[in-house]
């Protein structure tokens, strides 16, 4: 089989994933002679598009997945969709302007109609694009959070819960999306700092001249002003203890309370009670049984309570209220304010407190065992740090507000009868049955109302590791019984609240176990300049060109190679380049062994010592890389493979074993170096799946069932650490000998000759050969320095190459005093290390042992490089 010159990703991505399809490789079934190992996905809004957040996510995942199903597990990755109720909402309702049909005009009916339409048309986008990023999903597993089965669970689940009585329906305040038009959850309201302004504005004290100043930085809602507020402890208001003040512009007269919330430092020390508006201002409302007057519209325009500005947007009306305060001469003066503003998750909207009749779930007792069980580690966050941060949330937590004010979405199962009653159940034929037993058996299905209202979108995603398995349709099924709980979650930091908590909660209270084991979460992609990547920034590469440029190996490797768990990406072109180039890397030595001629009758000893050490250093790689997979770091995972493929064979082992130009190698290092190319291929195929299943198929011809998606992943064996350090010391050697035919200018094709002094000659004569091949010396022997000759240190060693013509001995010096400049710097780096009692006490006892042999070295060449300058003066 020819090997093309260059690789060429295009071509290899298209073939190599259909071929994975058509043998149904992704396929995952209950195995009892398996162990399963299971993820599902986060299930991306069906309104999008890769972006680069998704491609480091279901990077991560893919490598999880596929090193599984090459440990032989029963691999199941569970791909899906949400409905995201808010955005595809927007999405729809924006279609339909572009149409000149508005969403008032037409009925709930036909509004689902397109939005059923437009899901049909653009939700499977998303899905499609992961495929080009090599994503090995179980796609005839494809879920939807909307699709029958799935809804069935969800409309299950709030029944269930309402006849607990953990769901109940009140008037509270809740953050409202002016934009959206409906309610929200704490947790979908982002917080930023804001630039504002801070008003002080007077109100006159009834009956006198006097007024009072307060500060606020929402003057367009002093309309719905129903107290003035003091601190009952605050002297500089005592007088005003019992009065009334005027609110201006609209002359009305409200009275001045007391209250301790009230902060004596902010402002001026008053407040304006505006209990529709504000939520501390609504406690203060209830503690004194003060009126409540809502003058926005849903929209966030003024409505007819407001009296003044009837129809304007809240921002306009701010600006407005500030300039008719000024004419009256009741605008005290205007300073630059930074707040922390509540906006919407998905509108970006400024969020309102709206005091409104919603649907809650109480979370008082349902994220108990949530709590408690990542707090044991039974399911563990990976980085820990987030258990700090999860245990204050689930601590605080307040009742969920799960009614949103759209019509797209899972539709609230309660129907309201004529009498003000409300009966809940699974369908309008259920409720009809319980509301004539109930109450009235002359009812009809006519005589019920349901709900408006649909539940917010992660009401429905919360279920999703045991709705895709059906395990609320059929809790006793094969899948579920099989697939759950599954292993590993992969997810942004920004949903652990949203999404990871409730899972957990729903796996708990619908299962009586945890849903994952362990959830890993990732850091966001940011730029050089430290910004989060957005479309509307416009600093965020679009995914599938960056597919097209560097091949979907390239961009994989490009996002891990600096993507600790939790830790931000600061994501720059030049590593998906340096992703790209690998794979060329890799591509240009598979392509340097095949052209080798074989010559069957030579004898490969003289290879040994290379091929021993790289066996070992597999091993010891292996090792490591098992390691860092079980504590989930998976970055390091892929540098450590990395410097193995590109350092430890690319640039070490291939040219150890390299025939003379023209020449044929033997067979048996032939066969050797194949192998161990088949071992790494193996390593590298959860991080680069195209390129190594093309090298796989290179190599010999191959059945179906030997494809290298399948094949077995390398154990780690016994390694010899010796013969590792020593051929460390033996690179170390040759590549001074070559950084001093650099800085001197002599040709690699000149032989040198090497004396070394060393009372260990042993640990140099086993590799002697190898540094006489790769640094083109003649001859090496022991002895003390000879006549003009360069020196170098390593260790405690000293060595010398002679050389012809004078030796610059001041240069010698400079060098060997940079040298000991930067071996002091470096030893003293270590003692720092070594005297950190917290360190040595908590660090894995080889780690320790590591960095007391940095030290013994970075001593022995100290004082070594001291007696060579000794010598030179």
């Amino acid at each position: 089989m020819s090997i093309a010159t260059k690789y060429n990703p295009q071509e290899t991505e298209s073939k190599w994933y259909q071929y994975w399809l058509d043998n149904g490789f992704f396929k995952a079934k209950a195995n009892p002679e398996k162990k399963p190992y299971t993820i599902v996905i986060p299930p991306p809004n069906v309104t999008g598009v890769l972006h680069m957040g998704h491609m480091l996510n279901n990077t991560i995942q893919d490598v999880l997945i596929r090193r599984a199903r090459m440990k032989g597990m029963e691999a199941c990755w569970v791909p899906g969709t949400d409905h995201a109720s808010i955005a595809t909402e927007a999405k729809v309702v924006a279609m339909l302007k572009e149409k000149g049909i508005d969403k008032k005009n037409i009925s709930r009916e036909d509004f689902l109609k397109h939005a059923w339409e437009w899901k049909e048309k653009y939700g499977g986008i998303i899905l499609e694009q992961l495929k080009k990023l090599g994503a090995s999903c179980d796609w005839d597993r494809t879920r939807f959070t909307m699709e029958e089965d799935l809804s069935a669970a969800v409309i299950d689940v709030f029944v269930d819960l309402f006849n607990k009585g953990q769901i109940y329906r009140g008037i509270r305040m809740v953050n409202w999306d002016p934009k959206g038009k409906t309610a929200l959850s704490d947790d979908e309201v982002i917080f930023k700092e804001v630039r504002s302004k801070l008003y002080h504005i007077k109100y006159q004290i009834e009956g006198t001249q006097d007024f009072l100043t307060i500060a606020t930085t929402r003057p367009e809602t002093i309309m719905a002003d129903v107290a003035i507020c003091i601190n009952p402890n605050d002297s500089r208001f005592t007088h005003l203890k019992g009065k009334r003040a005027i609110i201006p512009l609209i002359n009305k007269s409200i009275p001045i309370i007391e209250d301790d919330y009230v902060d004596m430092e902010f402002g001026t020390g008053c407040l304006k009670v505006t209990p529709a508006h504000d939520l501390n201002d609504y406690e203060i409302g209830l503690r004194h049984k003060l009126e409540v007057i809502d003058i926005l519209n849903d929209d966030g325009t003024l409505n007819e309570k407001a009296q003044i500005l009837v129809g304007e947007d809240r921002f306009i009306a701010r600006k407005k209220i500030a300039k008719l305060l000024a004419e009256v001469d009741q605008l005290v003066k205007e300073e630059d304010y930074m707040s922390n503003v509540g906006h919407s998750e998905r509108t970006d909207a400024v969020i309102e407190p709206k005091l409104s009749l919603q649907w809650f779930l109480k979370m008082d007792q349902i994220t108990k065992p949530a709590l408690e069980n990542v707090m044991n580690d039974q399911i563990q966050l990976h980085p820990a740090k987030f258990k700090n941060m999860y245990r204050s949330w689930m601590e605080n937590v307040r009742d969920w507000c799960i009614s949103r004010q759209l019509w797209w979405g899972h539709r609230i199962p309660a129907y309201y009868l004529p009498s003000g009653e409300i009966v809940v159940a699974n369908s309008p034929e259920k409720a009809l049955a319980i509301a004539q037993e109930k109450y009235d058996a002359t009812l009809t299905i006519k005589d019920l109302r349901q709900d408006e209202d649909v539940l917010d979108t992660w009401f429905s995603s919360w279920l999703w590791p045991i709705s895709v398995f059906d395990g609320f349709k059929d809790p006793e099924n094969e899948d579920i019984k099989y697939f759950y709980p599954t292993n590993d979650l992969v997810t942004a930091p920004e949903i652990l609240f949203f999404w990871v908590a409730r899972m957990i909660m729903a796996g708990y209270e619908y299962r009586g176990q945890m849903p994952f084991k362990n959830v890993y979460l990732t850091g966001i992609v940011r730029d050089k300049q430290g910004r989060k990547m957005s479309k509307s920034l416009g600093n965020s590469p679009d995914p599938i060109d960056l597919i097209e440029q560097y091949g979907a190996d390239g961009v994989r490797t490009g996002m891990l190679f600096s993507s600790p768990a939790g830790n931000d990406l600061p994501f720059d072109e030049k590593l998906v380049e340096q992703g790209r180039n690998f794979s060329n890397k890799i591509w240009n030595a598979f392509r340097l062994v095949k052209g080798w001629e074989i010559d069957p009758k030579l004898d490969g000893s003289h290879n040994a010592a290379a091929i021993s050490w790289f066996e070992n250093r597999l091993n010891q790689a292996l090792s490591e890389i098992e390691e860092h997979f079980d504590k989930f770091r998976i970055s390091d995972a892929l540098m450590t493979t990395y410097k193995l493929v590109w350092d430890d064979f690319c640039s070490w082992y291939l040219e150890m074993i390299k025939p003379a130009y023209q020449q044929p190698i033997d067979q048996q290092t032939y066969d050797k170096t194949i192998e161990i190319f088949e071992q790494l291929l193996k390593i590298l195929h959860p991080f680069m799946p195209f390129i190594t299943e093309e090298l796989w198929h290179q190599i010999k011809e191959r059945s179906i069932d030997q494809s290298l998606i399948i094949a077995d992943w390398p154990s780690a064996r016994a390694f010899d650490i010796a013969d590792i350090q020593g051929m460390e010391l033996t690179f170390e050697v040759v590549s001074q000998i070559r950084n001093i035919r650099a800085s001197k200018g002599i040709s690699p094709k000149v032989e040198l000759e090497l004396i070394i002094k060393t009372t260990q000659q042993d640990k140099y004569i086993q590799y002697q050969n190898i540094i006489t091949k790769l640094a083109n010396v003649e001859s090496i022997s022991f002895g003390d320095e000879a006549a003009n000759s360069l020196s170098f240190v390593i260790k405690g060693d000293e060595f010398f190459i002679p050389v012809a013509g004078e030796v610059n001995l001041e240069e010698e010096k400079a060098n060997i005093i940079a040298e000991l400049e930067y071996t002091k710097g470096f030893l003293n780096s270590v003692m720092k290390k070594l005297s950190n009692e917290k360190f040595v006490s908590g660090a894995p006892e080889q780690v320790v042992a590591n960095e007391k042999k940095k030290q013994a070295d970075a001593e022995a060449k100290i004082k070594a490089l001291e007696e060579s300058l000794a010598k030179l003066k």
